[in-house]
């Protein structure tokens, strides 16, 4: 019988980061779909920050855990092989969480086909996670309103970038928040950001200041650190704050303290924490908003693309290094 290969968590991760001393690469041999299943050939698996969360010792979380030994969770892109489910046929193009593996056995839970003419990296980019992420947060939350100032943290990452072209569209000023000069030329000058601020350069309070002159009423949170503090000093009245990620703590033994509650009070700021596990029954609503503004070519994407499986044992640490450009996938 023929063999595939999967990586499964063997250790948690610590503050040096993530390594292949964290996961087992394990040969396995291919199966065969029973009834009501069908087999997929991943081709493409995105690695998204939530990853370093999901293989924490939390046992309180949004979502359960990756349990020591099991493999390795992750959305991806495949094709069906083999087929016993009535509504997937051999040949779909399909995505779903299928883990850091080869091939994986589905029954159809979570699983949504895909136009195969669409380039995977476009899929993964926009269609899947990130797009979804982008547009709860800004629209559900973030009630974006024409002519209002919006920041964005992690600008030029794939939820931060889709955040920011999706508030252009809707006619805010946008500024993004992101780490080096490439970045934040790239979102300038490619995206149509208004402004940037590169959090590895001094000055930021300053640049803050003179980028948004009116004051902030939307700020899109993904990354935590020192830019927070800043932000939410210049939040207007009745502000409201999208925090969709903390990477600057994930694996700080200590995370570091909020902004004071005085402002929250004063400015009666509404600030909402959300995740995506909550929200993908409503996948078909969100794409209803995030589409058009695809098809009027409003929304660029680009792909920061690994090769083979276990390049995702090390790719990972990019998103702590900044390294990482646009959407990061590995093509298997």
């Amino acid at each position: 019988m023929s063999t595939y290969t999967a990586i499964t968590l063997a250790d948690r991760p610590s503050a040096e980061g993530i390594g292949p001393n964290l996961f087992n690469v394990e040969q396995r041999e291919l199966p065969t779909p029973a009834a009501g299943e069908f087999l997929v050939k991943q081709t493409h698996m995105s690695l998204d920050p939530a990853m370093l969360g999901w293989m924490s010792p939390d046992t309180d979380s949004y979502i359960p855990r990756v349990e020591l030994g099991e493999v390795m969770r992750s959305f991806g892109y495949g094709e069906v092989m083999e087929s016993q489910h009535p509504d997937f046929k051999v040949g779909d193009r399909v995505t779903g969480m299928f883990g850091w593996t080869e091939y994986a056995i589905s029954n159809g839970q979570g699983v949504s086909t895909v136009d195969a003419s669409l380039p995977a990296e476009m899929v993964l980019s926009i269609f899947a996670l990130p797009g979804l992420t982008a547009t709860q947060g800004l629209y559900r939350i973030g009630k974006p309103k024409a002519g209002e100032t919006l920041v964005v943290t992690g600008a030029a990452g794939s939820v931060g970038s889709m955040v920011g072209q999706l508030a252009k569209a809707e006619g805010l000023r946008v500024i993004g928040v992101a780490g080096g000069q490439e970045k934040c030329d790239w979102i300038v000058n490619e995206l149509g950001f208004d402004g940037a601020i590169d959090y590895k350069a001094d000055g930021m309070k300053e640049k803050l200041a003179e980028l948004t002159p009116d004051g902030i009423d939307v700020y899109f949170e993904n990354t935590g650190g020192p830019i927070q503090h800043l932000v939410f000093e210049r939040m207007n009245a009745h502000g409201r704050v999208a925090v969709c990620g903390m990477i600057a703590d994930y694996l700080a033994e200590t995370p570091a303290p909020g902004p004071s509650w005085i402002n929250l009070l004063v400015k009666r700021i509404t600030i909402q924490g959300f995740t995506m596990p909550d929200h993908l029954h409503e996948a078909p609503q969100l794409l209803e908003i995030l589409t058009p503004h695809v098809q009027a070519g409003k929304i660029k994407y680009r792909a920061h693309v690994l090769e083979g499986l276990e390049s995702a044992m090390t790719g990972l640490n990019l998103f702590f290094t900044g390294e990482n450009k646009g959407k990061l996938l590995v093509k298997l």
